[in-house]
């Protein structure tokens, strides 16, 4: 199967890049091709976090507003994994180590991949490499809460292994990438 990205162009720029494109590709089931375009939310690849503290028996989960959730729901702030973007030319460990002090105080050191996945790939480019790591308690080495440079309001949120699935039940937990993540939690651990 072939395809050809005919026509591409930036459309806006801003904290996102969108991009619009003209695509030719072959068809499944029969000799012809079809072309069409579409719009790409240009966003470069990311990590996120499944911080599980030895100590505690607890997962470290955080809680911040994402204003896009607000377009379906009254309540903007969502629990979810520390996770955050891979700056140019950072290794996605480093990135991943980074992200987890700033948001939440705790130094991790062994991170174990659990998958590398497109979160929405009929939208946009953002590819994720998802870790767990195993911390204690003394692991939490700074205040975390975000990059106050940035702006960030981040609280950090620890939950009993045993409530997992009651997280994932009640919908209490509805970012996709920390459902994953804690489902894995279940069957691994």
């Amino acid at each position: 199967m072939k395809y050809k990205i005919d026509k591409e162009n930036l459309v806006y720029e801003g904290f996102l890049k969108i991009k619009k494109a003209t695509i030719t590709h072959d068809r499944f089931h029969n000799e012809n091709t079809i072309s069409y375009s579409r719009e790409m939310l240009d966003k470069g690849d990311c990590v996120a976090v499944l911080l599980f503290e030895k100590d505690t028996q607890n997962v470290l989960l955080i809680n911040q507003f994402r204003y896009p959730t607000t377009q379906r729901d009254n309540d903007g702030w969502l629990v979810e994994l520390p996770a955050g973007g891979i700056e140019k030319d950072e290794d996605p460990v480093t990135c991943a180590i980074r992200e987890v002090e700033e948001e939440t105080g705790y130094r991790a050191s062994q991170l174990q991949l659990i998958s590398k996945f497109y979160a929405t790939p009929g939208v946009s480019s953002e590819r994720m490499y998802l870790y767990y790591a195993e911390v204690t308690s003394n692991d939490k080495i700074a205040e975390g809460g975000g990059v106050k440079e940035e702006n960030e309001d981040i609280q950090l949120c620890k939950y009993p292994i045993s409530e997992i699935d009651s997280l994932l039940n009640n919908s209490k937990i509805n970012d996709a990438k920390t459902i994953i993540a804690l489902q894995w939690f279940l069957l691994h651990k």
